[in-house]
């Protein structure tokens, strides 16, 4: 089969997840739910969080932006998946394809640096507490928002670029529920070789970089808490990190491992599951570990509906 330029190519199909007409409804009524959950969840972290003044702190303002960003990474895959679903037609044009690829892999990153970000942060709470607020100032959060920004920014933008100079042949069929990058890359006509190594090489410092920064800030609170005699200090300042290490759990060993993972083995379903897990799973259950162990978030969500209600009342 001959190679045909991409510029010629018009549209995609997305295969998803099974061809069965009888699973399709399943499918659909359980991303639809996922979606949401996660939309409504993340909403409420973000409205408890703007709604009381003491929850102006850079804890929960990243947070409030790894809400954001959730609902963002969900919201480029998602409703895409549904509409195709509930119109029985799996195509995607050539520009939704590129576009999609851009905001997931933009937001994937940003969901991994702002989780880096906020490792430093509880870092510094637990190892530096009496520096805490000169050193997280909200300059210095702000800054540091910025940067998570414009770095993935770039980084997106370069991988679609490596994206276009690639090739394809007609009749393109993307064995995932979405255009994801590694799926493209192997469905290529052309050598692949400069957009592999540049697909690994983003992977490896703007993936493994940051969790080896996570890693290195955990081992240094662990020795801070050891070090604490209080053991009502040591249970407060362990729980602070329960929740963000779960999420970095089930985010990092889902997407690193998809990438990893894809150079030794040529299965689609597994890649596609595991892309589910961080990509959908993953953004789904933050708020729900966020807020079930943090009396803060649940008491400014139970002040924030108390007092619509007796507004409404009033009214």
């Amino acid at each position: 089969m001959e190679p045909v330029n991409l510029t010629q190519i018009s549209e995609f199909v997305l295969l998803g997840f099974s061809e069965k007409p009888e699973l399709q409804p399943l499918i659909f009524g359980l991303f639809l739910s996922m979606y949401l959950v996660t939309v409504l969840g993340n909403l409420l972290i973000i409205l408890a969080v703007s709604s009381d003044s003491h929850l102006n702190t850079p804890m929960y303002f990243f947070l409030s932006n790894l809400s954001l960003v959730d609902i963002c990474f969900t919201s480029t895959t998602i409703p895409k998946m549904l509409v195709n679903i509930q119109t029985q037609n799996k195509v995607i044009t050539y520009a939704g394809c590129i576009t999609q690829m851009y905001f997931f892999i933009l937001f994937a990153g940003l969901d991994i640096f702002l989780l880096t970000v906020m490792a430093y942060d509880r870092f510094v709470a637990i190892c530096h507490p009496l520096h805490y607020t000169v050193i997280m100032n909200p300059r210095l959060c702000g800054l540091l928002i910025l940067i998570c920004w414009i770095m993935n920014v770039l980084h997106s933008f370069l991988q679609c670029l490596m994206t276009l100079r690639l090739s394809f042949c007609m009749h393109v069929e993307i064995p995932h529920f979405f255009c994801e990058l590694h799926q493209m890359i192997k469905l290529a006509c052309l050598d692949t070789i400069l957009t592999n190594m540049v697909m690994y090489f983003a992977a490896l410092l703007l993936g493994a970089g940051p969790f080896s920064r996570i890693l290195y800030s955990y081992s240094k609170r662990v020795s801070c808490i050891h070090g604490m005699s209080s053991a009502q200090g040591k249970y407060k300042a362990f729980s602070t990190c329960v929740s963000h290490l779960s999420v970095v759990f089930l985010f990092y060993c889902t997407s690193l491992g998809v990438y990893f993972s894809s150079a030794a083995t040529h299965s689609t379903h597994s890649s596609a599951t595991a892309s589910v897990i961080y990509s959908v799973v993953t953004p789904m259950l933050n708020p729900f570990i966020y807020s079930l162990r943090n009396k803060d978030i649940k008491q400014a969500l139970k002040a924030f509906f108390v007092k619509e209600t007796t507004n409404r009342s009033l009214s």
